[in-house]
């Protein structure tokens, strides 16, 4: 995937988990090398799998698993009890949490080539 279309899916989803966050009262993690990890693969699941799948599970077949629903962002463990097992939504008494609820598309980007190297 090229540079520009994968910067594309990351500023779609950012903008996605921002208003959530927002809506939610839920807040991204303190290691912001969590939230873009998780970010980069919602982005990655959303341009292979056509859903945002969560990524830090193990799927036998993850097309299968995307058309359930139940693990696309946010699953049903979050739309129900707040529960984000990758950590990208966390309520304010989680010990991980911080108090931001943004994340620029630069910083996502440098975070994610940080980790890449």
């Amino acid at each position: 995937m090229d540079s520009k279309k994968k910067n594309e899916g990351l500023e779609a989803v950012l903008s996605f988990a921002e208003k959530y966050a927002q809506r939610t009262n839920t807040y991204f993690c303190s290691d912001r090398s969590v939230t873009a990890y998780v970010l980069e693969g919602l982005a990655q699941h959303k341009e292979e799998l056509g859903s945002p799948l969560c990524p830090c599970r193990y799927y036998f077949d993850k097309q299968i698993e995307a058309n359930s629903t139940f693990w696309n962002c946010p699953c049903l463990p979050m739309r129900e009890r707040k529960e984000c097992h990758c950590m990208l939504f966390l309520t304010p008494d989680n010990e991980f949490s911080s108090n931001s609820q943004n994340f620029s598309l630069s910083e996502l980007i440098q975070e994610i080539n940080n980790s890449s190297n």
